[in-house]
């Protein structure tokens, strides 16, 4: 259960920063694999903060801004 948990989250989190970041989506695989990816860079940065998210909604909120991190990263090495 908790694979599927992580893939829902991180289709969630990936729709959500794509709307929050371009004003789309980025098809299933596209928005679950910037969630994912989000998801480590966000906890990344939350550990550093010395912050701690727990449950779905915790998660969900670390994967967010992991992934609008990682799209605000990718947006500007695209216009270098």
């Amino acid at each position: 259960m908790g694979f599927i948990a992580w893939l829902i989250i991180g289709g969630l989190a990936g729709w959500i920063a794509g709307n929050i970041m371009r004003g789309g989506g980025f098809g299933v695989l596209g928005n679950i694999g910037v969630g994912i990816v989000g998801a480590v860079i966000g906890g990344f940065m939350f550990s550093l903060l010395g912050l701690q998210a727990g449950g779905f909604v915790g998660s969900l909120v670390t994967a967010i801004v992991g992934a609008v991190v990682l799209l605000w990263v990718i947006s500007k090495v695209r216009k270098a």
